[in-house]
């Protein structure tokens, strides 16, 4: 049973073998196959392994496919059972629009051999769609004297459907004067035409309203429809009639560009294009051309430009309306245009005197007209300025008026002045102009310059370069132009002790001060003058400054030591006992420094010593004092060496040599140093017996004072009761013996306590609590030369 169908195949695939090598291709038609459109998807077409007679396993060996044209994979193959299936819904009219029969070919490629076949899928249509006419109304203009029988085409509806399932048959609602008749055309599409049965009579019936509808053939069969709106045209037996013969009409001047200025009516009773009116001006002017327009369809009249009152103040034009026979009619339009408060005023200057001088009486500054072009109270105006400005209006002649100043100016309260001339209208609503002026006022020499500082204190540090700039004055003048030019000058000046012209310089431009020598602090602490400050008006103003010039101190002096001197002819020797404790005071080294402040500060420091160790010395008083107890293996004469060093930057210094004795007691015979025996034989220096001579007058007036001290003390030991108590002789000591440099290391005065301790066996006494009043150093060194003796006496 096998053998026929296997040797069709065997000669099936010989064939296409054979076509195959003649041909491109080689093909054989299978189906067809239908299918109803809106199928579901996934709905069984065929069995497309049974059209082959393959076998299940075979159309997988021969790779079954199916091949579409334009990539529209409208079917599948599921090539387990063979079947062909629906890939998707189809829409006839989607596919195939009008066409029937809608036929949509694809292949079927199979391969080991290569074998295609040509298939073909027919849709079926089905009553889907309605009959759509293009147009929801439509409208005839039949004229009302139409005979009877005359046919009037309408628009066919469309259905998409095809063959029985298209339009079939139209009908129309039921009336006294219309029917319709349903045609065909070549293309087997119908279409309707209405009938005229019955004479149509305007007056009677103006218009007929009909409802067309088209059926087509489904089951149950679809519809659609239409509306069909008769117009019964009139003849033309009637000419355009105007409500009103004359429009009279008021618009105002600022009515914008395209305003309606009225519209014209006219009536017709004709109907259709006898009744149709259009509108036209008759015979206008060329103003009246290019101000108005009228709408020839509503009559409508607009401004086709802007009107003005001041220009124009009325417009008469005919208008005319003719209906579609050729019959018019006519009417006047008179346009009056009303004023409106359009215009602003206007101010025009005549004259303006700017600028004016200051400090001066009533001055007229500018003289200007105001005008409005509005008529009425449009055209009446006033005029103000800001009421906190000291200018006045005055009227004047028509229209005119005059700004004049209230009151004398002041430059330097105000040298410019904006002024805002305000005109404003009566109108509703008022409109106003406002005209800046700007007046200026011109200085006058009525201000001395100023300087910023009533005095001025400068600093200059000492041994300063000569030509160096040690500050600067100021002094502004509120004058402009030349009468605020400042040249600065020095006043003389004849309580200075130095001429003014040797110390200073000032530029007369710019107020700098200059240094025109070297200062010495030591030599001119301070010093003042004035400056003047004068400007270049006529007359000239001036004024003038104090100016205090302070010298500031440069460590530029190293300490003198005035006690011990190291100039005289024979050395100072200290005595100092053996049996000294501790802290004993050996001597005190006095040293002054002609700097001041911390440039003054001096501080000592032993730098040398033959036994170290023995002596030391307080930094900030230059007392030398023991620093252990002595022993009889020091030798019995010392030389220190002691360093004044000042505080400043840098520090400068200087060193004294100190001869100390060291003996049993104060009644050994003093021995002299063999340097003194050397020089004994000399003849005496006269300033070595004034040394001498002040060294024995202070030493009798402090044994003196030491009596006094002891008697006193034991005057009152019996009423003190306890032992040991210091008694303070009254009054103090001579101010000459001390009288030291007030920027050294001792006061000018000193007053001390003395005590001398019973029981000690050793008649030690001791300095302290000096008294350091203030005074000043050229004091002093007045002190120190009239008092030669205290050369001899430094050293208590």
């Amino acid at each position: 049973m096998e053998t026929g169908p296997m040797h069709n195949r065997r000669q099936r695939q010989v064939l296409v073998f054979f076509v195959c090598l003649s041909m491109s291709w080689g093909s054989a038609d299978l189906g067809p196959y239908s299918v109803v459109e809106e199928t579901e998807k996934g709905s069984f077409v065929a069995n497309l392994a049974k059209d082959l007679e393959l076998g299940l396993a075979e159309m997988a060996t021969r790779a079954v496919r199916i091949i579409y044209q334009g990539n529209k994979e409208h079917l599948q193959l599921k090539v387990q059972t063979g079947d062909l299936l629906l890939n998707e819904k189809l829409d006839r009219e989607e596919l195939c629009g009008p066409t029937e029969p809608c036929i949509l070919h694809f292949q079927v490629l199979m391969e080991k051999p290569l074998e295609i076949f040509q298939a073909e899928l027919r849709v079926k249509d089905i009553n889907d769609h309605s009959p759509v006419f293009n147009e929801r109304e439509i409208i005839l203009k039949i004229p009302e004297n139409s005979p009877t029988g005359t046919a009037f085409p309408l628009s066919n509806a469309l259905d998409l459907d095809v063959g029985s399932n298209n339009i079939q048959n139209y009908t129309i609602s039921p009336n006294f004067h219309f029917r319709v008749i349903t045609h065909n055309r070549s293309d087997g599409r119908k279409y309707p035409e209405l009938v005229l049965d019955k004479e149509l009579d305007r007056e009677e019936e103006p218009e007929i309203s009909l409802t067309l509808t088209a059926l087509d053939g489904g089951s149950p069969p679809r519809y659609g429809t239409a509306q069909v709106r008769i117009e019964v045209v009139d003849i033309n037996d009637n000419a355009p009639q105007f409500q009103q013969l004359l429009y009279k009409v008021h618009i105002p001047e600022n009515s914008p560009v395209g305003s309606l200025v009225v519209t014209v009516s006219a009536s017709d009773v004709d109907s259709g294009l006898y009744g149709k009116i259009s509108y036209t001006f008759f015979q206008p002017s060329e103003d009246i051309s290019k101000t108005l327009e009228v709408n020839p369809e509503t009559g409508e009249i607009r401004l086709r430009k802007q009107i003005d009152f001041e220009t124009v103040l009325s417009y008469e034009v005919d208008v005319k309306a003719t209906d579609g026979g050729g019959l018019s009619g006519k009417c006047t339009l008179l346009l009056q245009v009303v004023d409106v408060n359009d215009n602003p005023p206007e101010v025009t200057v005549s004259a303006l005197t700017s600028p004016i001088p200051e400090n001066s009486p009533e001055i007229a500054v500018a003289v200007f007209s105001v005008s409005d072009p509005d008529s009425g109270d449009n055209g009446k105006t006033t005029s103000s300025i800001q009421d906190d400005l000291p200018f006045l209006l005055k009227p004047s002649v028509k229209n005119f008026y005059t700004l004049v100043t209230e009151r004398t100016l002041d430059r330097e309260e105000r040298a410019e002045y904006n002024i805002t001339i305000t005109v404003t209208d009566m109108g509703t609503p008022r409109l106003k102009t406002e005209h800046n002026i700007t007046v200026l006022v011109s200085d006058v020499n009525d201000n001395a310059p100023a300087f910023t500082q009533t005095s001025y204190t400068l600093w200059v540090r000492e041994n300063n370069s000569p030509a160096l700039h040690i500050g600067s004055v100021s002094a502004t003048d509120t004058d402009a132009g030349a009468n605020a030019q400042v040249t600065y000058s020095l006043l003389p000046s004849s309580d200075s002790p130095v001429p003014l012209a040797s110390l200073v310089s000032i530029n007369p431009d710019n107020g700098h001060l200059f240094a025109l020598t070297s200062l010495d602090y030591e030599a001119l602490r301070a010093f003042e003058f004035r400056v003047g400050a004068t400007d270049r008006g006529s007359p000239a103003l001036s004024s003038q400054a104090l100016v205090r010039v302070l010298v500031a101190d440069a460590n530029d002096n190293a300490p003198f030591v005035l006690y011990p001197l190291q100039n005289a002819s024979a050395p100072c020797t200290e005595l100092v006992p053996r049996a000294a404790e501790p802290g004993y005071l050996v001597t005190k080294v006095v040293a002054v420094d002609g700097d001041a402040g911390q440039n003054a500060w001096l501080s000592y420091q032993l730098l040398k010593a033959t036994e170290p160790g023995l002596f030391g010395v307080w930094a900030h008083n230059g007392e030398v004092r023991t620093a252990r107890l002595l022993s009889e293996r020091d030798a019995p004469k010392q030389r220190l060496v002691v360093l004044v060093k000042d505080n400043g930057e840098p520090p400068l210094s200087a060193s004294v040599t100190l001869h100390v004795l060291l003996v049993d007691g104060f009644s050994q015979p003093y021995l002299p140093p063999p340097e003194a025996e050397a020089t004994a034989a000399a003849p005496a220096d006269p300033l070595t017996v004034y040394l001498v001579v002040a060294l024995a007058s202070v030493s009798s007036l402090f044994l003196f004072s030491v009596l006094v001290f002891v008697a006193v003390r034991l005057c009152r030991r019996g009423g003190a009761g306890s032992a040991g108590r210091c008694l303070v002789p009254e009054g103090h000591f001579p101010g000459h013996l001390v009288d030291v440099s007030g920027t050294g290391t001792l006061s000018q005065s000193y007053q001390y306590e003395v005590c001398l301790m019973g029981g000690t066996g050793t008649n030690e006494f001791k300095f302290f609590k000096p008294i350091l009043p203030n005074f000043s150093s050229k004091g002093i060194v007045r002190e120190v030369e009239e008092n030669p003796s205290f050369q001899g006496s430094a050293g208590i």
